[in-house]
Formats: structure tokens, sequence, C-alpha cells
């Protein structure tokens, strides 16, 4: 086995966006949607429906490109979550919603802005949290449960990132250790050829 794929083994993969290619569609986002939902947007009724995908697409004047998680080796969500709930499997940074607290902490430690607080569904119904209730036009009615949400770079689903391949212009692609590690064989063999090249300019000023 070579370095590479030894060093290649411990990465982590990711979902990197081309701000050049993209064009603000937000086809991703409903892909996204898609993948992770039980019901068929397209024919499922409005209060049935919940639209929380698990990346967003950022427009400003100067670029336009959606941000998502980056699946980090030294993850601060997972270094900041007080209990556990965000690990590392298969090279994918997973968030555990059943233990999920909402503290928000993973939130603010993102350094990307990746994470977002949504609510609990479960068979289509949102999960109300015990004893607790929020004071709703004057009445008391039970709060749901929010949890963090992320790209998850759908796992279980057939075909890998269902945003990768809906993409119109093919701004997304997966970044897979392998490909890491051969640009940086690249640059590094750039760097050696500009080595040679300088040892070979005439010293001045003997």
């Amino acid at each position: 086995m070579s370095l590479v794929r030894e060093e290649s083994s411990c990465m982590n993969r990711f979902v990197l966006a081309d701000p050049d290619q993209c064009i603000g569609c937000r086809t991703c986002e409903i892909a996204c949607v898609i993948a992770h939902s039980t019901n068929n947007p397209f024919i499922s009724p409005d209060d049935e429906f919940h639209f929380h995908p698990r990346l967003k697409v950022i427009k400003s004047f100067g670029v336009t490109a959606p941000v998502q998680c980056r699946h980090c080796e030294d993850a601060p969500c997972a270094n900041a979550c007080p209990n556990g709930s965000i690990t590392n499997a298969d090279g994918c940074i997973l968030i555990n919603s059943e233990s999920c607290i909402g503290c928000k902490t993973c939130m603010i430690a993102c350094p990307y802005g990746a994470i977002t607080m949504v609510p609990q569904y479960k068979d289509g119904q949102p999960v109300v949290q015990d004893g607790l209730y929020t004071n709703m036009s004057g009445r008391l009615q039970p709060k749901e449960r929010m949890i963090a949400s992320k790209c998850d770079l759908c796992e279980g689903v057939d075909g890998g990132p269902a945003c990768i391949g809906k993409c119109p212009t093919k701004a997304l692609k997966l970044v897979e250790p392998d490909l890491v590690h051969a640009r940086v064989e690249e640059k590094r063999a750039a760097s050696a050829r500009q080595l040679l090249h300088m040892t070979r300019i005439p010293a001045t000023g003997q």
C-alpha cells in the first residue's frame, strides 16, 4: 500500500461547490430535502411538507454558492457537543438526532455556519418535548423538539449526495481523500521543479 493510500484512509469526504459554476437556482436544496423526506413535496399538502435543506445557497454581489458541512477532521462541532451526539462514522460527521438536546453549541462552534436548528419529525409528525410548553396566542401548547441539522452526505441514500447529481451546472463535486492527496502530490512535484530551476540560476555579486 502506498503512502498516499495510507494517508487517505483516515481523511473525511466532503462536498465542494464551485462558485464560478453555481447559478443560485437552489436545485441542490430541493434535492437535499427530497432525499431526506418520506413524502413527495410535489404532491403533499403544504401543511404536511417541511422544507429544511441541509445546505444553504448564499447569494451575494460577489459570490453565489451553497454552503454545507465540510466534515472537518478535528470537528469543532463534535468537540463542543456536551453529550457526544456528534460522531465521525466512515469518513462522515454525523449528528444523532435522538440524543441531540438542541443546545446550539455546535451551531456556534461551526466555522462555516453549516449547522441549523430544525424541528424534529417522526413519521411525518412533529416531535414534542415532554413537559415543555410554549405560549402561542395566549394558549399553552406543547413545544416542538428542536435538533441540530447539517449535511450527512446523504447517508443511506442510493447514489450518494443528492445535491451533486441534481445540480444542472455540475457545480458540486464529492471530494474524496484520494483526490485531495493527488492534488497535493501535484503541488509537491511543481514545487520540486521550481527548486530545480532556482538552483540553476547563476549566482550574483561574486
